[in-house]
């Protein structure tokens, strides 16, 4: 093999172990999405959707979906916390459930899947039930007291 060849070999190997660890480093189990209608809202390690529930201002930062509200639209728990520079850990806890399961909020406010979200960055439970559940905006998303 030719020395300039060899060279190019050499620097494709570093490119591709450049974009592995890049790759890696983006992997946090809380990311920002990107919707033409929503903007920019949360989401887990593999892209679906977060909610928040209005109901659970009246419960003072707990949980207000349980039972067959549970089973629609499951708690979204991280026991390792990773996130990207633009969101802030600070703004992130976890809450005991009635059940004595954990729960990640975010603001207070306990966030959700949607369980007929079949996809990543499907939204399908924004605005659902009289506008009681939706997508968690971190711009706009009002701190839960």
């Amino acid at each position: 093999m030719s020395k300039s060849r060899m060279i190019a070999f050499l620097l494709l190997c570093v490119s591709l172990l450049s974009i592995s660890a890049l790759a890696e480093d983006e992997s946090y189990s809380v990311n920002i999405s990107v919707n033409k209608f929503l903007g920019s809202y949360l989401v887990n390690e593999t892209g679906f959707s977060l909610y928040y529930y209005l109901n659970d201002s009246s419960v003072h930062g707990m949980s207000a979906c349980d039972g067959e509200c549970a089973k629609m639209w499951p708690p979204f728990y991280v026991e390792n916390l990773s996130l990207p520079e633009s969101l802030n850990p600070y703004h992130f806890s976890v809450i005991e459930r009635a059940d004595g399961s954990k729960q990640t909020t975010f603001k207070n406010w306990p966030l959700y899947f949607y369980s007929k979200d079949s996809s990543p960055g499907d939204v399908r439970g924004n605005g659902l039930e009289d506008d009681r559940w939706h997508v968690v905006v971190p711009a706009d998303q009002p701190e839960l007291i």
